[in-house]
């Protein structure tokens, strides 16, 4: 596996982000033009009272988005967000709403005046931790009746429990409305994040298991090498004809190890279409694609040799590392059965490149290469925005495990 191959994992979280954008600051912004630019806009409010609320308005609806759009860019953390919320937009924040409730409360608007205070509150819980977000918001609903109520019953007008009630369910509501959309968007970036440490393990876990390999061939060769040349200068004066015996045995190891450090480094050990198409689906679901195989029971059963298997296995690891790293994919489909007498492996995704880069070297160029010589066929295009490597074996080539003639 390379690095960067879970980038193509975040076109999901990056709309579901918008939509929260829209969901919550958008909505802010929405109830404060609805509702207060309705009221400053009426021709039965006092001009003293519509200028001030038309300035804090602006400013109210200014600051909340800056607010909320901040607090969208923070990663969840489980106590608080030691960032915090700037302190000059709070203010502002703040002291506009205190102007977006004083004027209407003066003019007995009790529907009014607590929308932008419940507004500030629902925007300040939820830069609070849990343990810090439900005191404050209920503290608010319990306050919230009693400016209202207090104005009801100075002026004798009849709405006591409306000017009492209705604040403290709208600021319940709002909390409500605000915090919700903004938990969710937390548990998914939450769930973006694991998917993220979970493809970065997958990685890691190849190359340890790479890096195990190499360690148990170069680790054994190397170690009967020294022994074996200790001994040779040892016998040089004292055996000269076995000393170039071990000399012409330290030659042969010192090739076997080469050669079998390149059958590790092409993939030959542990490398199968069935192991590939496993680790495919689990590494592609860690990054976020929704992978779909279809696996023909026919072709499963095949009678393909062992090194069929492996150039199939090569193909589908070259693919998943081609989807990972040259795609924003969404999703991504492995389709294995026979056709024809032939072994078919169809690997094919959306969100493909333009210009995809990695099809020379070890790549898709040199597997065409070494399935042409196999009797088989490998051939890989876009069509629109997909991307799709499709490879064919003889289901029964005639051809021995060994490459020998039958």
């Amino acid at each position: 596996m390379r690095d960067g191959a879970i980038e193509g994992g975040t076109a999901g979280l990056t709309s579901f982000r918008r939509y929260t954008w829209w969901t919550v600051p958008g909505m802010t912004v929405g109830v404060l033009a609805v509702f207060v630019g309705a009221w400053v806009l009426d021709g039965d409010v006092p001009l003293w009272a519509r200028g001030p609320v038309a300035a804090a308005l602006v400013v109210e609806a200014w600051a909340c988005v800056v607010l909320l759009s901040r607090r969208l860019a923070l990663m969840p953390v489980p106590d608080a967000h030691p960032d915090g919320p700037p302190l000059g937009l709070l203010i502002a924040a703040v002291g506009a709403g205190v102007v977006l409730a004083a004027f209407p409360l003066a003019l007995r608007d009790y529907g009014l005046w607590p929308v932008a205070p419940a507004l500030v509150v629902a925007v300040v819980a939820t830069y609070l931790p849990p343990h810090r977000r439900r005191p404050l918001v209920a503290s608010a609903v319990v306050l919230a009746p009693l400016p209202g109520g207090a104005v009801a019953l100075l002026g004798g007008d009849g709405e006591l429990v409306y000017a009492a009630l209705f604040p403290a369910g709208l600021v319940a509501f709002t909390a409500w409305v605000t915090l919700g959309p903004l938990w969710a968007w937390d548990t998914a970036r939450r769930l973006d994040e694991a998917r993220r440490l979970e493809a970065e393990l997958a990685v890691r876990e190849e190359r340890l298991r790479f890096a195990g390999d190499l360690h148990d061939i170069q680790g054994h060769h190397l170690q009967v090498i020294a022994l074996k040349s200790e001994l040779a200068a040892r016998l040089v004066e004292l055996d000269p004809a076995r000393a170039a015996a071990e000399l012409k045995e330290i030659r042969r190891l010192a090739a076997d190890a080469l050669s079998d450090t390149r059958a590790v480094v092409q993939g030959y050990r542990r490398t199968s279409l069935d192991d590939e198409i496993g680790n495919a689906t689990r590494v592609l679901a860690a990054a976020g694609i929704d992978a779909r195989m279809t696996l023909d029971p026919t072709a499963v059963a095949a009678r393909l040799t062992d090194s069929a298997r492996h150039l199939l296995g090569l193909v589908m690891r070259e693919a998943t590392t081609n989807v990972l790293r040259h795609s924003q994919a969404g999703r991504a489909d492995v389709d294995f059965r026979v056709v024809n007498g032939h072994a078919r492996l169809r690997i094919g995704n959306d969100g493909a490149e333009d210009h995809p880069t990695g099809l020379d070297g070890t790549g898709l160029r040199t597997l065409a290469e070494r399935l042409g010589a196999a009797g088989g066929e490998l051939t890989w295009g876009r069509d629109g925005d997909r991307f799709v490597v499709v490879a064919t074996l003889p289901a029964n080539p005639p051809y021995r495990t060994d490459g020998a003639a039958p």
